[in-house]
């Protein structure tokens, strides 16, 4: 993975883990906690740059959607 990469995936992680902090019940902010912390565990060890942008993009647009749902 390109460093530029790393970090905007990086970016993307801390963003999400920090929205789902906002969710009002305590249960979907654990769930969310715990569904962010396993899907990213889960695609860490991939290489296919193609596939990485494709789990990127992903990862924007359920971000946006946590921000519109906190």
């Amino acid at each position: 993975m390109a460093a530029s990469s790393r970090a905007q995936v990086l970016d993307l992680y801390r963003a999400m883990l920090r929205e789902s902090k906002h969710f009002s019940a305590y249960n979907y902010r654990t769930y969310a906690v715990r569904r962010i912390r396993d899907a990213f565990r889960e695609n860490k060890n991939v290489k296919d740059p193609v596939e990485i942008q494709a789990l990127v993009n992903k990862a924007k647009r359920d971000l946006e959607i946590i921000r519109r749902q906190s």
